[in-house]
């Protein structure tokens, strides 16, 4: 029985990492990240008819300054509230009645 609940604890221990993992947070995050990044430096030095066609707001610092802030919030998120996977009962109906 110890060697059964040893493979169990594994099980468990893996589907907890695959959980975290893969969680959405850590995706959407990043890719505001990566996408904030490129569109802050593509805003850093704008070309004259980049600032005539938006009215003269540097458009794409300040978008890409919020896509920064946002992913930074998530990632924030997912690091203070991490995926907390609930424990699998055991499942009493498979075992053979005697």
């Amino acid at each position: 029985m110890s060697e059964l609940q040893r493979e169990v604890s594994e099980l468990e221990s893996k589907s907890t990492t695959a959980a975290r993992l893969f969680d959405i947070r850590r995706i959407i995050g990043g890719l505001f990240v990566v996408y904030g990044i490129i569109v802050t430096i593509a805003g850093i030095n704008p070309s004259d008819a980049d600032l005539k066609k938006a009215q003269d707001v540097n458009i794409n610092l300040w978008t890409g300054l919020a896509m920064l802030a946002l992913g930074l919030f998530f990632l924030v998120w997912m690091k203070l509230r991490p995926v907390v996977v609930p424990p699998v009962e055991p499942d009493t109906a498979e075992e053979p009645s005697k």
